[in-house]
């Protein structure tokens, strides 16, 4: 790596100003539902078609950053995941800020983001052909693998009872599978209604799952005095930092790797941090779904950690790590630069100035996050009367906004109502979030790999025949295995049995 390139971004006020602009902006826009970093990447594009080159990446980059960070802070606050990496964050962030606590989670969320987002670049810097080479030994088989693995996770994501869980997950991936099939564009479930050829778009499902439903549900509490958030300490110390750090590394590597493979992206790389986080943490001070802050630190550290891991694939290999990339990929080409293996050897100063306006987003969102904070909470203290119809305005714009389709609100509002009742009959929302996510991946690998190996017999074998297959399958059956309520007496037994140990000692 080139250092002189690689200094470029810093000598330059213009590109740092625009990757600070960019990234002050996209914290905004992912803090809105509806309004995804993607959308902001995308209309960039236009407006920056006639500028040079780097500046035009600069901001581009800047608003992919602030972006995915931005996410979390509606998460936290008013429970309405602002993109879909930040679904995790919300459960244990949201019940932070209902204790007086958003403005420690918000700190939490923002150093998180930021050591994921360092992780991941220098991921990026030093072993991006290694990681690369990795990412594209996936094959179809491992992705529906990978898919099947995440829907493994439905006893993580706030489910008291798991046949609730299940009812739950089905439910999302019935709707996800609404509309023309991936691969053959054979209608389903449509009733002839053409609206409904596209499918169900999991970011509306998501704005009214979690938004309006949020919403409906305080409509019988607008007398509750709002909640008064303590904002003296912001800054996580040192040594609260230090004590998560096995986790951070943890969920850093997982959202390096699951953004470097194309398609994946930074939603399912906090999804299954949050669940290892959930296996693998013991005795934490706060149970996972009440407040847990390790409940924060996985998700953030990973969904910001595949931004580097994003990068891989696209600079590489010229293949996007996930929609914002792909988007960033045109902007590229419009400009006359082809990402991929040639970039590397053709055009190396370009390589290193994305890692430089990486870098400087970086220390962008840190700055920015944290001295946004004692604004951001006082969204908490609005009064319910004032807030809760904010919400549901802001809903119904942000589902809008993303097809510009007055069909999108229908949508909206009906899964706002199906939210309501599921909370109140104790069913968790985060389960069929998570069905209707991971549908499409789930369905279209499948059908791939039904179609390369002939028939469903042909499959299964092609699982044993590959290691990272094989890796992917036993993984996944250990954890249906810790998932079953036989596992869980045994692990609740063993654990007592500890305690009781320990008190006669």
């Amino acid at each position: 790596m080139d250092l002189s390139y690689l200094m470029i971004p810093f000598t330059s006020p213009i590109i740092i100003a625009l990757v600070a602009a960019g990234t002050f902006v996209g914290i905004y826009i992912g803090a809105i539902p509806g309004l995804s970093a993607t959308m902001a990447v995308s209309l960039l594009v236009s407006l920056t078609f006639g500028w040079e080159t780097n500046k035009a990446v600069a901001m581009m980059i800047g608003v992919f950053i602030g972006g995915v960070y931005g996410g979390s802070r509606s998460a936290i606050l008013l429970n309405i995941p602002g993109a879909p990496a930040a679904v995790a964050t919300a459960l244990d962030g949201y019940p932070l800020a209902k204790k007086g606590l958003a403005g420690k989670a918000m700190g939490i969320a923002t150093t998180q983001s930021f050591i994921g987002t360092v992780f991941g670049i220098i991921v990026l810097m030093f072993g991006a052909p290694f990681v690369a080479a990795f990412a594209m030994k996936f094959s179809s088989v491992d992705y529906m693998l990978l898919a099947f693995m995440g829907m493994m996770m439905v006893g993580s994501l706030g489910c008291k009872s798991m046949t609730r869980g299940i009812v739950a997950a089905s439910l999302g991936i019935f709707l996800g599978t609404v509309g023309m099939d991936p691969l053959t564009a054979v209608t389903r479930f449509t009733f002839g209604n053409t609206y409904l050829n596209s499918g169900v778009n999991f970011i509306v499902a998501l704005i009214g799952l979690f938004g309006a439903a949020e919403a409906i549900s305080h409509m019988t509490e607008m007398g509750v005095e709002p909640i008064k958030q303590k904002i003296d300490k912001i800054i996580p110390s040192f040594s609260e930092t230090k004590k998560y750090i096995p986790l951070t590394i943890r969920s850093a590597i997982v959202g390096v790797l699951v953004g470097a493979l194309p398609g994946a992206g930074g939603d399912i790389a906090a999804l299954l941090t949050y669940d290892q986080a959930k296996r693998t943490v013991r005795n934490p001070e706060v149970p996972f779904g009440e407040g847990a802050v390790e409940g924060i630190v996985a998700p953030e550290t990973a969904n910001n950690a595949a931004i580097g891991g994003a990068f891989i694939p696209m600079l590489t290999l010229g293949i996007p790590g996930d929609a914002v990339t792909a988007v960033l990929i045109g902007a590229l080409t419009i400009h006359g630069l082809r990402p991929g293996p040639n970039l590397m050897t053709d055009n190396p100063q370009m390589f290193n100035v994305i890692v430089g306006c990486l870098w400087i987003g970086a220390i962008c969102l840190l700055v920015f996050g944290l001295t946004g904070i004692k604004i951001f909470t006082k969204v908490v203290e609005i009064p319910k009367p004032i807030l809760m119809p904010t919400i549901l305005i802001l809903s119904v714009i942000g589902s809008y906004a993303i097809n510009n389709s007055l069909y999108d609100i229908f949508w909206m509002l009906g899964f706002g109502v199906l939210g309501y009742f599921m909370k109140r009959f104790d069913y968790p929302i985060g389960p069929m979030v998570l069905g209707v996510i991971l549908c499409r991946l789930m369905e279209t690998n499948l059908l791939r790999g039904l179609m390369l190996h002939g028939s469903a017999f042909g499959l299964i074998l092609s699982i044993f025949k590959s290691p990272i297959s094989v890796c992917l399958f036993v993984l996944m059956i250990f954890l249906l295995a810790t998932n079953s309520n036989t596992y869980r007496n045994w692990k609740k037994k063993r654990d007592e049995a500890k305690v009781a140990e320990r008190c006669k000692a």
